[in-house]
């Protein structure tokens, strides 16, 4: 094995850990080098160090280079056109201006970065077109985020998801990370993302060429199952990420830690590769990794009270690790592979949590959690009426599936300027969300029907998603009015205009009095309440999860 120090021999080395066999042995180095340097078709897999540049090349196709500092500034595939984005580097960040060395075992080449509180692993395996990454942080960045940027060209990648491709619009719509295009739809990187319970191998293509990302364990990530963050950008170059943490409608503290495994894999783009085996990086002396053996699982049996048409999934939660599994049909689960230590146990209907508990999993064991049943169901309460569902998202209403996928002020959206509905008109025609000012659908109003034997005391539940500015519902019942109730917890960050429903879910009651009500037909007026401002869709907003009358 080879070490060489390329940059910064004063580099803090956080919490490495101690690599047996790793020694500093010039002679070795030299000739490993002089062995990789020939020029061919397709260079021999190794690693060149020319002033303080590593040129590493897998020997199967791929050849980048790792600039001073840390980050990529060259990516070619077999022997084919420059790759890279030449007017900014692939990087964790925008670039941490790190001190590099790297070992080379002749089988596999690992590339570390350091500063005072990260370090981030390259890894590449001879005849493999892959870089391993890990990432190991002891403090948040102080940009506030922790991401891989992979920028690419965007004359060789032209192949990429549509949401994302900001190529051709006219301009900035909201901030300058929301685009508008001349046609009135919209694009932008908060886009087409999918849930970290969903995360599966993404990339971009183009002639001969196709570059994918693994997003890999997300187990020091922040956010739960149901998290979205950034995943693609195109408009000029290409961008190919893994967020990690980040302040985009952030639910819950960063965490830090090991992150990762992960995986940018290059390949002709005919096909999207297969999610490659990672643990072989464990033997690499990876700061944070946690092995096998310092980990456990958690099972379980006889979940009652799902409703079968519905899907659940349990979460796992503590200050340190995130873990998901799904539910099956029978109310059977099992999330492995999980750190040693004590969380909170979620069952989520939909993303809709319905049942917690705290368990403690040791390493090297299993620990059962048989024969629960849910018991938060909002569902199962007898309701006179009921718009939507209770399973903590706006997909049933008018435009909630377009949350995820475009702003709201695109043309493909219905408008959003709905005043009234009537219990048992299609639930489709209900809005998802109700915005403050300007988008024309505050206050809405609810009409229902009563018989006189119905004429009492009713409690009306108002479930939302997420709020935006202190947005929360206050309603007026025929003459009756209720108070404001305390604004909920939510992200301080925008949601509903950034690609997500998701916040804190919560539910609003009010007790609506018999005097209130009347034999024959009744209005409750639903309103959007804050002590904040804003305009047009950054106005105080909420989106629903479902209300009803019990």
């Amino acid at each position: 094995m080879t070490w060489r120090s390329v940059a910064g021999s004063s580099a803090i080395l956080l919490g490495l850990v101690a690599c047996g066999g790793e020694t500093t042995n010039e002679a070795q180095s030299t000739k490993l080098l002089a062995s990789t340097t020939a020029v061919a078709a397709t260079p021999a897999f190794g690693v060149t160090d020319s002033g303080g540049i590593l040129t590493v090349s897998s020997g199967a196709g791929l050849v980048f280079k790792v600039g001073a500092g840390g980050s990529i500034t060259s990516i070619t595939y077999n022997g084919g056109p420059e790759l890279q984005d030449q007017t900014k580097g692939s990087h964790i960040n925008s670039g941490i201006g790190a001190a590099v060395s790297y070992t080379n075992d002749g089988s596999v080449i690992k590339i570390t970065l350091t500063t005072a509180s990260l370090v981030h692993y390259l890894l590449v395996k001879q005849n493999d077109n892959t870089i391993y990454m890990g990432t190991y942080v002891t403090a948040e960045p102080t940009v506030g985020e922790l991401r891989w940027i992979t920028r690419l060209k965007g004359t060789e990648f032209t192949s990429v998801p549509v949401e994302s491709n900001n190529a051709g619009s006219t301009g900035d719509i909201e901030s300058s990370d929301v685009k508008g295009h001349a046609d009135g739809t919209t694009t932008s990187k908060y886009y087409g993302n999918q849930r970290a319970k969903d995360l599966t191998i993404r990339g971009v293509t183009g002639s001969g060429v196709g570059a994918f990302m693994v997003y890999g364990n997300r187990e020091t990530s922040s956010g739960g199952p149901f998290y979205r963050d950034i995943q693609n950008q195109s408009g000029g170059g290409v961008e190919v990420y893994n967020y990690m943490n980040s302040g985009h409608a952030q639910t819950e503290a960063w965490r830090t830690g090991f992150f990762g495994p992960y995986a940018l894999i290059f390949n002709d783009g005919s096909t999207a590769p297969a999610i490659p085996d990672m643990s072989w990086m464990g033997d690499y002396c990876l700061s944070g990794w946690v092995g096998a053996s310092g980990r456990g699982q958690v099972s379980g049996t006889g979940l009652s009270g799902m409703d079968p048409n519905y899907s659940y999934t349990v979460g796992f939660a503590n200050t340190t690790a995130q873990y998901w599994a799904d539910v099956s049909p029978t109310g059977g689960f099992s999330a492995a592979g999980m750190k040693a230590g004590t969380y909170s146990m979620t069952v989520y209907k939909n993303e809709l949590a319905v049942y917690t508990e705290q368990v403690t999993v040791d390493a090297g064991a299993t620990t059962t959690m048989n024969n629960r049943s849910i018991t938060g169901d909002p569902s199962t309460a007898s309701a006179l009426w009921r718009i939507g569902d209770w399973d903590g998202t706006p997909l049933e209403f008018l435009n909630g599936t377009s949350f995820n996928v475009r702003h709201p002020s695109d043309v493909r959206n219905a408008s959003w300027a709905v005043t009234g509905f009537n219990v048992g008109d299609p639930v489709n025609t209900f809005p998802a969300a109700l915005w403050q000012n300007t988008v024309g659908n505050n206050p809405l109003t609810v009409t229902f029907n009563l018989t006189a034997a119905q004429v009492a005391s009713h409690t009306v539940r108002i479930g939302i998603t997420t709020a935006n500015a202190g947005g929360r519902p206050k309603i007026v019942v025929n003459g009756w009015t209720s108070s404001i109730p305390a604004a909920s917890s939510q992200p301080s960050s925008r949601t509903l205009t950034v690609g997500t429903y998701r916040g804190n879910n919560k539910m609003f009651t009010y007790s609506v009095p018999a005097s209130a009500f009347v034999a024959g037909t009744n209005t409750m007026t639903i309103y959007v309440s804050s002590g904040s401002s804003g305009t047009a869709f950054l106005s105080p907003s909420y989106s629903f999860d479902a209300l009803d009358m019990l």
